[in-house]
């Protein structure tokens, strides 16, 4: 069949029309909420490097999840800025029970209990240098020595309550060694998102910011962390993970990585999520504030081209903002 018989704008030429041939949908329940938690009481602390995002004491965090709760967003992730005071070598603060991801953990959980949350098991935001391990005399990140940290930073989070424990460090091996400790101590049903293509990127100044690590790295994360160039690498990485365990994986950042979003749904058929990180939100306030594209549509847009793409679900720092707009 062909032209005239075969009219393809004939579905397109309606909005009843359109929405009932849609392919993709995104909803709320799509989105996941990035909240990052800082030290005192009734503070609010704008991040200048991401326009419209702050840092949350405690009590307005749970704020912040009553509000993703009434708007949809099933799950909020959490970040720890980390008093500069508390950071050392070694991260140690990472093991604290009392420290403020699982302050932020537990008092969310007393308010919105129904609501799930996700929490980063990384030790940059606790460690004095800005690396996501431990490092040897030369600066190298140690791959075992920090698993064994890892599997602590966990299972301190599972005690407090988190939902998905979700580790972004990329040591080899700390997935499988994650899930076996939280079988051993109960946690059967906290899951493990992984950060199973996590790159090198440049794309992630504005979170560093946000933490309190920024200026801190001392040289990159290359040698732990994915070169941007590979693919092949990433479905290596990604199957490796899930035979560790992982319910699971992330590919991170997201726009520029649809690509390896696709080729992971398509050989492992699993749940895939993307991180639309701090760099890519960033560029979008940027374009909007320069006059050069609307926020609503290139927000929903971009969205829908990680669903498109594959995904389950999506971090994004413009999840109530998304929410909102689907919600009308």
């Amino acid at each position: 069949m062909h032209y005239p018989a075969l009219r393809l704008r004939r579905t397109r030429s309606t909005a009843w029309s359109r929405a009932l041939v849609s392919e993709t949908h995104l909803a709320p329940a799509h989105l996941i909420w990035p909240l990052f938690v800082t030290s005192g009481q009734g503070i609010e602390e704008p991040v200048g490097s991401l326009p419209g995002v702050s840092r949350w004491s405690v009590d307005l965090v749970v704020q912040r999840a009553k509000e993703a709760k009434a708007l949809g967003i099933g799950v909020v992730a959490l970040f720890p800025n980390t008093p500069r005071e508390l950071r050392t070598d070694n991260g140690e603060e990472a093991l604290n029970p009392d420290n403020l991801m699982c302050r932020a953990i537990r008092a969310i959980k007393d308010a919105v209990p129904d609501i799930g949350i996700l929490t980063d098991v990384a030790l940059d935001p606790y460690t004095a240098h800005g690396h996501d391990g431990l490092v040897d005399a030369g600066g190298y990140v140690l791959n075992d020595a920090t698993s064994e940290v890892l599997v602590g930073q966990a299972l301190n989070q599972a005690v407090a309550g988190a939902d998905i424990i979700a580790p972004s460090d990329m040591m080899d091996g700390r997935v499988g060694a994650i899930r076996d400790a939280l079988e051993e101590g109960g946690h059967t049903n906290v899951q493990i998102m992984a950060y199973a293509a996590k790159y090198a990127s440049a794309f992630y100044g504005p979170f560093r910011d946000a933490v309190g690590s920024g200026g801190l790295l001392k040289g990159d994360k290359k040698t732990y962390q994915m070169d941007p160039a590979n693919a092949e690498e990433a479905l290596r990485e990604v199957e490796l993970d899930l035979a560790e365990g992982a319910d699971s994986v992330m590919v991170k950042p997201g726009l520029p990585y649809l690509d390896i979003i696709r080729r992971v749904k398509d050989r492992f058929e699993v749940p895939v999520f993307a991180y639309q990180v701090s760099g890519e939100y960033a560029m979008i306030e940027a374009a909007v504030a320069a006059g050069a594209g609307d926020r609503d549509a290139l927000v929903l847009e971009t969205l829908i081209a990680f669903r498109r793409a594959g995904c389950s679900g999506v971090l994004t720092y413009h999840a109530a903002h998304a929410a909102r707009l689907l919600n009308r």
